[in-house]
This record gives structure tokens, C-alpha cells and sequence, in this order.
């Protein structure tokens, strides 16, 4: 019985050790602010609607996660070399990236549209916005958006590091219009400030080489696993009521996961 014990026990405490140790995973999203979706407190800590998702995903996951901020320009080639194991940060799913890293299914897909200054005579085309001075951000899709459609007829497209610095730069007068994320621009346009100045324009028309397919997870091209994995946890937060719980906390009926 000793004998059969003892060769017994090293065989046990090797199956066990892995159901009782959690994943660990490192999520990168962008340095810069991206309110609702993510931003910094005074002390450091970041909240947000996608900071609420990861934290779901990651429960569906059984995974401990550390958030990592980090230069957009730079957030795929940390993936790439392991610095970090996803990247939740609203990057939408394009042709462009996916030759780099794989995606997860979709988990949310809101338009991109125009906000404007008010008085200013313009529409979300490129007929509309000839002579207009144009505010996006970097490393964007609105950027390439922008470049692509717009570069021939706006007066001048402008790039700014983060939504916030551009919406400054609208109510300021510098620049005429803002092209971004429709709702990463609501809150900006219920306050006060974006009341008195400043008006929504419409949606541009969709493209979905350069607008990609909605906003996915982004994960190494070999991490099938880990893609599978993810999959199912977002289907589980939207089928068990727990993406609408948080996405009401932000959006209210609002729906933000498209089509």
C-alpha cells in the first residue's frame, strides 16, 4: 500500500497544479485617453466600458489580467513580441491589421461620423468637406478614413494624439470638424460645452476595408487557443445579459454592438 501510495501522489499533484493555477494574461490598450471606453484616474487606475468588459472576459476566461497601457503606434508590435497577450483597446478589425495579428469575433461596431462647429457649411462626404479643416487622431481608422476619401478636398487634415485634444481644438476654432468614432464623440456633444458649439453632421459612408468589421480582441496569429477561447467568453457575456448589464451602465439603451 506504501508503494502504491507514494507512486501515486507525484501523478496527482501533477494534475491538479494546472486546474488550480489561473492563466495570466497582459491586455494592451492605448496610452492615450479613449473615453467612455477607457481612461486614467488621478491615482492611475483606468475605467471605462472596455475596462468593465476585459474584466468579464477575463472572469470567463478563469484569468488574471493586468491592463498595460502603451503608444498606439506601438501596440501591435508588442503583441507580436510578447510584451503583451491581447489588445482590448478598440481596434477595429481591418484588412490591414489582420495580415499582422488575428482578431477575435466582433464586440462592439459603432459608425464613424463628422462632428462639426456650428455655422460651418459642411456634410460627411467628400464633396461636403471641401475647405474644411479636419481633426483625426493617429494610427486611426478615421485617419485612414480621412487620407483616403478626404485628403483631396479638405483644406488640411490635422492628426492629434487623442479624441480629447481634437474636440479642444474644435470648440477653440482652430480646426473646423472632428472625424471619429461616433460614440467615443456622444459625450462630448451631450455636455454643455459641445451644446454650444458644436453639432453632429452624420455618418460617412461605410467602407469596410478601411472601417474594418466592428472592434475585436487582437491576439497573436498563432494563438488559436486563446482565439477559440475568447470567442466563447464573448458569446457568453452577450447571450447570459452581462455585456448589455455593462454596456447599460455607459451607453444606456444605446446599442453598441451592431448588426
Amino acid at each position: 500500500m506504501k508503494r502504491t501510495l507514494a507512486a501515486t501522489l507525484p501523478l496527482f499533484a501533477v494534475l491538479i497544479t494546472p486546474a488550480m493555477a489561473a492563466d495570466t494574461y497582459k491586455v494592451g490598450i492605448s496610452a492615450e485617453p479613449y473615453p467612455p471606453f477607457y481612461s486614467p484616474s488621478a491615482s492611475g487606475e483606468w475605467s471605462g466600458w472596455e475596462i468593465d468588459f476585459t474584466d468579464a472576459l477575463c472572469e470567463r476566461l478563469q484569468a488574471d489580467c493586468e491592463i498595460v497601457p502603451l503608444a498606439w503606434e506601438g501596440i501591435i508590435p508588442a503583441l507580436n513580441t510578447g510584451k503583451i497577450d491581447m489588445i482590448i483597446g478598440s481596434m477595429g478589425i481591418t484588412p490591414e491589421r489582420a495580415k499582422q495579428i488575428a482578431f477575435s469575433e466582433k464586440y462592439y461596431d459603432t459608425p464613424t461620423g463628422i462632428v462639426a462647429a456650428k455655422g460651418i457649411d459642411m456634410e460627411p462626404t467628400p464633396e461636403g468637406v471641401e475647405g474644411v479643416y479636419l481633426g483625426v487622431q493617429s494610427g486611426s481608422i478615421q485617419e485612414n478614413y480621412a487620407n483616403r476619401y478626404f485628403a483631396d478636398s479638405a483644406a488640411d487634415i490635422k492628426v492629434y494624439q487623442t479624441v480629447d485634444e481634437e474636440l479642444q481644438d474644435l470648440t477653440a476654432g482652430r480646426i473646423d470638424a472632428v472625424l471619429g468614432d461616433t460614440l467615443a464623440m456622444q459625450p462630448f456633444l451631450e455636455s454643455d460645452l459641445g451644446q454650444a458649439c458644436c453639432e453632429f453632421r452624420g455618418n460617412v459612408e461605410a467602407d469596410p476595408a478601411i472601417l474594418g468589421r466592428g472592434v475585436g480582441v487582437g491576439l497573436r496569429q498563432e494563438d488559436d487557443e486563446l482565439r477559440s477561447r475568447v470567442n466563447t467568453a464573448i458569446e457568453d457575456l452577450l447571450s447570459d445579459g452581462t455585456y448589455a448589464a455593462i454596456s447599460q451602465r455607459y451607453f444606456g439603451d444605446v446599442s453598441i454592438y451592431g448588426e
